[in-house]
C-alpha cells in the first residue's frame, strides 16, 4: 500500500468552498513536511478526504470546528514530522487500510476491502475488525497528544433515515471499541453521514462496498500545537 499525500480534486473543491465562507487563502498541499509552513483553508483538505466533494450536513455537528486550521511556520513543520511518523506506523501495522497525510492530520479509510467492515445491516465489531482496530489502538497509544475523529458512512441501499442511524451506530461501535483499549475518551469525536456523502458510484456493487466505510482522522491536539509553537519560539 502506498502512503498518499492527498491532492485530489475533491480536496481542492472542498477547500474552495470553505474559502467562500472563511476568506482564508488556499494552499498548495504539496509536501508533508513543508505544508505546515503556510496557512490554508481551515480543515478543507481533511474534510474533502472524509466526505468527498459532497457539501452537506449530518451527524452531530460541524466538522470544521473539530478539524481546525493548518498550523503555520516552524510549528507546523514540527507537527508534520510527528504526523508523518505516525502515518508510517499505521501503514506498516495495517497494510490493508488507505492512509493519507492531509494538512496537519492523517485520514485512514476502512471499507469492506481494508480491515474494518460490517455485515449487512449490522454494526457490531467482528473478529477481523477487532484485530485491525487493536493494531490501530496500539499506534494511538504511542501518540497521546493527538485527537481522533471517527466518521461513519453507508451506501444508498435502504431509506435515508435508516442509513443515517446505521452509520451513527457503526461510527460509535468503532469509537467505543477504541476507547475500550484504554484510550482517553476526551480524544474522540464521533460523526456520521448515512448515505449522503458517497465517494463512489452507488450504482455498482464495488462502489457500494467502498461507500460502506468508516473514516478515522488523526488531528493534533491543542497540547501538541502549543508544544510545537513553544519549540519553534512562537
Amino acid at each position: 500500500m502506498k502512503l498518499i499525500n492527498y491532492k485530489s480534486n475533491m480536496a481542492i473543491f472542498m477547500a474552495a468552498i470553505l474559502l467562500v465562507f472563511t476568506g482564508c487563502k488556499a494552499v498548495d498541499n504539496a509536501n508533508n513536511k513543508q505544508k505546515g509552513a503556510v496557512i490554508g483553508a481551515a480543515g478543507g483538505a481533511i474534510l474533502g478526504a472524509i466526505i468527498g466533494n459532497n457539501v452537506g450536513k449530518g451527524g452531530n455537528g460541524e466538522l470544521g470546528a473539530v478539524i481546525g486550521g493548518v498550523v503555520g511556520g516552524t510549528a507546523g513543520v514540527l507537527i508534520g514530522q510527528k504526523m508523518d511518523k505516525q502515518a508510517q506506523e499505521i501503514e506498516q501495522e495495517i497494510p490493508g487500510a488507505q492512509v493519507e497525510r492531509v494538512d496537519d492530520g492523517i485520514v485512514v479509510t476502512f471499507d469492506e476491502q481494508s480491515g474494518v467492515y460490517f455485515a449487512t445491516d449490522k454494526y457490531n465489531i467482528n473478529a477481523s475488525s477487532q484485530s485491525t482496530l487493536d493494531k490501530l489502538a496500539s499506534v494511538f497509544a504511542e501518540y497521546p497528544d493527538t485527537n481522533i475523529l471517527v466518521v461513519g458512512h453507508t451506501d444508498s441501499v435502504g431509506s435515508e433515515t435508516y442509513n443515517m442511524e446505521l452509520s451513527k451506530n457503526r461510527a460509535y461501535a468503532v469509537t467505543n471499541y477504541l476507547k475500550s483499549k484504554g484510550l482517553s475518551s476526551g480524544r474522540f469525536t464521533t460523526n456520521w453521514f448515512g448515505e449522503s456523502q458517497p465517494m463512489y458510484n452507488n450504482d455498482t456493487a464495488d462502489g457500494r462496498s467502498k461507500n460502506r466505510r468508516v473514516n478515522i482522522a488523526i488531528l493534533p491536539s491543542e497540547e501538541m500545537i502549543d508544544e510545537a509553537r513553544s519549540q519553534a519560539g512562537n
